[in-house]
């Protein structure tokens, strides 16, 4: 098995406290619809050279949310 982050095995043992629950990608899946209640994708507007150009913003939150999803999908 490969090993996870703090974060991630926290998760999954959370999870693995209820017998019937043990499925990795269903977890993810769970987390990825936190992050987007939680921490939504967002996009901010840069004005540069007389025009506006639109950037995806960086939370925090939202890329801890979806790195652990990454992880524990990939079990």
């Amino acid at each position: 098995m490969t090993d996870l982050s703090p974060a991630a095995q926290a998760v999954l043992d959370g999870f693995r406290a209820v017998p019937t629950l043990m499925d990795g990608p269903s977890i993810a899946g769970a987390l990825r619809a936190a992050a987007d209640i939680v921490a939504p994708l967002g996009y901010e507007d840069v004005w540069t050279d007389g025009r506006i150009l639109q950037y995806e913003k960086h939370d925090p939150v939202r890329e801890k949310l979806l790195t652990i999803a990454d992880e524990l999908e990939a079990l």
